[in-house]
């Protein structure tokens, strides 16, 4: 039978319209063939930091496997379930899908091991904030036209990767949150309301994809087993649902039917409680998300509380299991290495950044130069580096 369930939306009032766009810091002549975030999405996909995000950890180090998730497959996934919820609720689905595409873009190799030591060698030098990042290479490190620095990306998108979790006005105090500080000075982002709907959308699709696809990855990996899985809320119940519905299935299929109908539940979770919600608020206007008290998006409480088990868990089992700690251990060494090496001894720098080094006014700006430099790194381009710089045996490779 035909899939006829789909039935278009109506706009919702509160959507983001891109013919009503505040508009680009540097103006620019519109598309003929593109909505303005439609332009944005295209130009972060083009982007060389997205394209780097294929070999950057998602949790497993982008060599250990092929069939795990990287940055870049975890930013697609992310971007679909953004884009399927906004274009049920009446949302703009490009607006929604763009801030999705974009908002880990700034992240370092080697994943949360990676923030974490970078944060630790920044710590005096002025800070470090992945979401920063993400900021820093959209509005300033991409070097793509002749006519401004970063991408020149819409007021929207630049206010939904800033702000997609929320209110951001009790951060701008702390160092690693001066890049946004100075900007918003020149360019006001509001950041001291909330998102547009899309933005909460793509965040909301964050924790979708990533409490589903760790457990996929978590189980490939041998991490997790199925049974252990069993007693757990949102994911056991749909495995206990799929072993009932399809008795005897393989144990692939059945991890895939599972992961595929929790997801399915939590989308429906957050369609229904943003629908409740826009109902008991009365909200009729994007600048009235804005202005709202709490999130427009967000997961029930019976659901936000079956996912905080979840994580728990898979923060116990999983992102701290002994394979997984080994593996941070290394990343952080790797890092650390090379960002002292690096601030000490420039002159091992590519001449491009050894060049910015040198330019920089003081220990921090340098430290900031040496920090953009390996938090663009893939991880396997972050180990080779780390090899030629601290291995002797490279000297001997081709002799003979």
């Amino acid at each position: 039978m035909p899939d006829t369930a789909y039935q278009p939306p109506v706009r919702a009032p509160y959507a983001e319209d891109p013919s009503r766009s505040r508009g680009r810091r540097w103006p620019e002549d519109a598309s003929a063939t593109r909505t303005p975030f439609a332009r944005d999405r295209d130009r972060i996909i083009h982007s060389s930091a997205f394209r780097r995000l294929k070999e950057k950890t998602q949790v497993f180090v982008a060599h250990e496997g092929d069939h795990f998730r990287t940055r870049l497959t975890h930013s697609l996934e992310v971007a679909q379930i953004a884009r399927s919820i906004a274009k049920a609720m009446g949302l703009d689905d490009d607006l929604a899908e763009t801030i999705a595409l974009a908002h880990d873009i700034g992240h370092p190799p080697f994943g949360h091991a990676g923030e974490d030591e970078l944060q630790e060698c920044m710590k005096d030098l002025g800070g470090f904030d992945h979401n920063v990042q993400t900021f820093r290479v959209i509005t300033t490190l991409e070097k793509r036209y002749p006519h401004f620095d970063g991408l020149n990306l819409t007021w929207e998108t630049l206010e939904g990767v800033v702000k997609h979790n929320g209110p951001v006005i009790s951060k701008l105090d702390k160092p690693s949150w001066r890049a946004i500080v100075d900007y918003n000075r020149d360019y006001d982002l509001g950041l001291a309301t909330w998102a547009s709907a899309e933005a909460q959308v793509a965040a909301l699709a964050d924790d979708i994809a990533y409490n589903n696809h760790d457990v996929d990855d978590g189980v490939q990996a041998g991490l997790l087993t199925m049974e252990e899985l069993l007693d757990v809320p949102l994911i056991g119940p749909m495995i206990h649902a799929s072993s009932k519905d399809h008795p005897g299935l393989d144990p692939r299929l059945l991890r895939l039917e599972a992961v595929r109908r929790m997801i399915g539940a939590m989308v429906q979770d957050v369609m229904a409680e943003t629908r409740r919600r826009a109902e008991d608020s009365g909200v009729r206007s994007a600048d009235e998300v804005r202005g709202m008290t709490r999130a427009l998006v967000a997961f029930s409480p019976d659901m936000a509380e079956d996912l905080g088990q979840l994580s728990h868990f898979l923060y116990d089992k999983m992102y701290r299991h002994h394979r997984v700690n080994r593996t941070r251990s290394q990343a952080r060494r790797i890092l650390r290495e090379m960002f002292q090496l690096f601030l000490a001894e420039p002159d091992v720098l590519p001449p491009l950044w050894l060049q910015q080094v040198e330019a920089a006014p003081g220990k921090s700006a340098q430290a900031q130069v040496v920090c953009d430099y390996i938090a663009g790194m893939t991880d396997r381009y972050a180990i080779e580096e780390h090899r030629k710089l601290f291995h002797l045996d490279i000297w001997s490779s081709g002799a003979g």
